[in-house]
């Protein structure tokens, strides 16, 4: 049986599973919420001015095909797999969040006939006024978008962002859902591309040290703004940015921030971790007004902040996990090891950056090493390097030539430990 073909009876197989149990969960929790007593609504008033578009449920209901080939453009059955986890999730979170948070929709649809209107009708059928949020719809649209958009390109993909579009869009026009529901749908569609991520998988670690003190800061962080959404329901983005940033440092490493060598972030980890990022641009501004940009150590290596203009280097090694390639980084040869700030990275981290700054240095001439401060993780990686490339250094000694050239580095006890590590690796 060729890959293809495997593809196709599975997802068979899958949709067999996965129609049933979505119309199921789906109906058996509207037809509950129906007979639950004072179930209320959130409705902004701007809301009431949303006009009523009878042909948008073309659009609308197309998810329901969408849905159905999504099984059958996968290239592999892990990513088929992956999509179906995906797609289950989406229900199960879905119906939770119906359970718990009851809400009801408001407008009364004027009569209409026609192709939109027998549309409607079919619409009416199984589904009634009280799954709505966060809208199932509209975490399929998120989920379905990303995974259409990995097998496009060009004008193609540019479609199909714009089908989905008015996707999301006609979940108002047709008076489904309320805009708090599209919201909350959203949150949880891109908190399940972060859960169950494109490329690898998740790498338990146990923390200690700083890291474990670090992640306890972080979930303090994350339990006071939890607490703070009693005032502000706002404040459950922040939370959930802060817990994924506790993570990362307590169990999960730097992959769950999900920045790739190419310094792209994932949209989920995009916007989720947003407040956060917003947080650390804050601190990298405070912190950078009196550091130096650049400075220059040897032989075509430097070290620096976070480039906010296009350096004169010919090459960037970046070693940030928490910011997105830098748009002053387009026309230079580029490569990113992400590293978490303020913490050791492993052994591997540690050897795939000096790799990756001594081959930018040999076939582009200059490099610029940085990180957000141009203090900590860079200052390490090019010590690692001037002992890997002069062995005869001592830790001490490699340290002492890059505080010569940036007097500001940080070097902790734990930098010099790996340090000694690493040199005793290189003389082996």
């Amino acid at each position: 049986m060729t890959a293809r073909r495997a593809i196709y009876w599975q997802g068979i197989g899958w949709l067999i599973l996965l129609a049933p149990f979505f119309f199921l969960t789906y109906g058996q929790v509207n037809q509950f919420t129906a007979g639950r007593e004072n179930i209320g609504s959130l409705v902004f008033a701007w809301e009431r001015h949303i006009p009523f578009v009878p042909l948008t449920i073309i659009p609308y209901w197309s998810l329901d095909l969408l849905y159905g080939v999504s099984l059958f453009i996968c290239t592999s059955l892990r990513e088929q797999r992956r999509l179906v986890c995906q797609l289950v999730l989406a229900s199960l979170f879905a119906c939770v969040g119906f359970i718990l948070f009851p809400l009801q929709f408001t407008f009364t649809r004027p009569e209409i006939g026609g192709l939109a209107g027998w549309l409607f009708g079919q619409l009416e059928q199984f589904d009634l006024p009280y799954n709505q949020s966060p809208s199932l719809h509209i975490i399929l649209c998120w989920l379905l978008w990303r995974h259409f958009n990995r097998h496009l390109a060009g004008k193609w993909q540019k479609l199909n962002t714009g089908w989905f579009s008015l996707i999301a869009v006609s979940v108002l026009t047709t008076w489904q859902h309320h805009f708090i529901d599209i919201v909350t749908g959203l949150a949880v569609g891109m908190a399940i591309d972060w859960l169950i991520p494109e490329q690898g998988q998740w790498s338990w670690q146990i923390a200690q040290g700083k890291r474990k003190t670090l992640a306890g800061r972080y979930l303090c962080g994350a339990l006071a703004s939890l607490s703070g959404t009693l005032l502000s329901s706002w404040l459950w983005w922040p939370t959930l940015a802060l817990l994924i940033v506790a993570l990362a440092y307590g169990r999960l490493g730097v992959g769950a921030l999900q920045k790739d060598h190419q310094g792209r972030l994932t949209p989920a980890a995009w916007w989720i971790l947003l407040p956060w990022r917003a947080g650390m641009r804050f601190s990298m501004r405070l912190y950078t007004r009196h550091l130096p940009a650049i400075s220059p150590l040897i032989d075509g290596v430097f070290l620096g902040i976070y480039p906010r203009t296009p350096p004169e280097q010919h090459a960037v090694l970046d070693l940030t996990s928490e910011f997105p390639r830098s748009h002053a980084l387009c026309d230079v040869a580029y490569h990113c090891v992400p590293m978490l700030d303020l913490v050791n990275p492993d052994e591997a981290t540690l050897s795939a950056a000096v790799y990756e700054l001594e081959q930018l240095r040999t076939t582009q001439g200059s490099v610029l090493v940085h990180c957000a401060l141009g203090l900590s993780r860079s200052a390490l990686v090019v010590a690692a390097w001037l002992l890997q490339r002069y062995p005869e250094l001592a830790p001490t000694q490699a340290v002492a030539q890059v505080r010569k050239a940036r007097p500001q580095v940080v070097f902790t006890p734990e930098h010099m430990e790996l340090l000694e590590k690493w040199q005793t690796k290189m003389t082996r």
